[in-house]
């Protein structure tokens, strides 16, 4: 029978020993939370560390797969079955000693399920993940002005938070080296494979395993309370998310605005610099930037009234704070700040010459959204045949 441990002869011959069976360990739930948690973990980590900000999406999208995944684990860790549910995590503190003195002689106790370090290990790994979870909130919500916390984070709460979720994933990159040396080592040590009992669910069986109160999983009733707290967090999310934005007032630019400035260059929204550098700008329309581009004294008047009142002081985006920083050197031009160049480093200047793009100074050519001053990193498509 499946999972009962027979009397029969050892391989070195001494009668009465247990011969190893199998049983079934890891339920579907399990595994299947497993292997869904490695795919949507690793999207996040490749996309938030290494990925251009045009893959936000991407990223938002591996973020929130982790927190529903993390939601149904909790659950299952109270209503799944034997293995999988917390109360057979021997995490008492009697067992995590002897667990680290047998670590270091080499004769850990062993267990079916988790092991008291193993066990650590889950509960570290699904804090950090909650944790990644809701500081991406906030970092979303402050920097990028989207999702449910938008409407109340500022860009510098969103920046400092930033850090945070930056430290939560470097974190968990050590917790996951951590667990496939932990797994490798127990691979080796127990001459098991766990990753294949992962797969399969089934771990061999011997006189050595620790014996746990059996428990039956009820998937129905995990199921309808997950589907009820995931209707009613998506319910929030898109109360919350549909309130306008902390800091980014809506509205179009100024008809004459874009009139008189648009019929030369991109009309660049009044929140892509400081009031100071605007009034700079328009008290020397007669050498602008080497042309001459002088206008009625009314019109000039009503023009730096408007920039002024709507200047990046007004706005909270991160466009309106990393721009406002101004090159010593060229302190009027925007594409030579700071944050324009080195987000910009990677592009090669024949992208800006082509016929595509035109000038380093045409953001609507790449940034779809760029009249409304928010420049969304989804909204960033840089034309292929600027390329070519």
């Amino acid at each position: 029978m499946e999972g009962e441990a027979q009397q029969l002869p050892s391989a070195h011959g001494v009668p009465g020993s247990v011969a190893p069976s199998s049983m079934r360990v890891w339920d579907p739930g399990v595994r299947l939370f497993h292997w869904l948690l490695v795919l949507s973990v690793g999207v996040a980590l490749v996309t938030g560390l290494f990925g251009p900000r045009s893959r936000l999406s991407v990223h938002v999208g591996a973020g929130v797969a982790i927190a529903g995944l993390v939601a149904f684990r909790i659950l299952w860790g109270f209503t799944g079955s034997t293995y999988a549910r917390f109360s057979s995590f021997p995490v008492a503190p009697s067992a995590i000693a002897a667990d680290l003195a047998g670590f270091a002689a080499g004769c850990r106790p062993r267990c079916l399920g988790h092991n008291p370090l193993g066990s650590l290990m889950v509960f570290a790994l699904l804090a950090i993940l909650t944790l990644s979870v809701v500081t991406g909130v906030v970092t979303l919500g402050g920097v990028d002005k989207q999702g449910p916390m938008a409407f109340a984070v500022s860009y510098a709460a969103g920046a400092a938070t930033l850090n945070v979720h930056q430290a939560f994933a470097y974190g968990l990159l050590l917790l996951i080296l951590g667990h496939l040396l932990g797994v490798a080592y127990e691979s080796v040590r127990s001459d098991s494979n766990l990753v294949l009992a992962m797969l399969t669910g089934e771990k061999e069986v011997n006189a050595g395993n620790d014996a746990v109160r059996p428990s039956r999983a009820r998937p129905v009733a995990t199921g309808l309370t997950l589907l009820l707290l995931l209707a009613g967090g998506a319910h929030l999310i898109i109360n919350l998310s549909s309130r306008p934005a902390y800091g980014v007032p809506a509205g179009p630019l100024d008809r004459t605005y874009v009139k008189e400035c648009g019929s030369c260059h991109f009309a660049y929204p009044p929140s892509l610099a400081p009031r100071t550098r605007w009034i700079a700008l328009m008290d020397g329309l007669d050498d602008h930037f080497g042309e001459d581009a002088s206008l009625g004294p009314d019109l000039a008047a009503s023009i730096r009234a408007y920039l002024a009142s709507n200047s990046a002081e007004k706005w909270d985006t991160r466009a309106s704070h990393e721009l406002a920083i101004p090159n010593p050197r060229d302190p009027l031009r925007l594409t030579a700040t700071p944050y324009w160049t080195r987000t910009h480093r990677r592009i090669p200047d024949a992208v800006f010459k082509s016929r595509a793009v035109g000038a380093k100074g045409a953001c609507d050519a790449c940034h779809s959204d760029a009249a409304t001053g928010r420049f969304d990193p989804q909204n960033i498509d840089i034309p292929e045949r600027a390329f070519q």
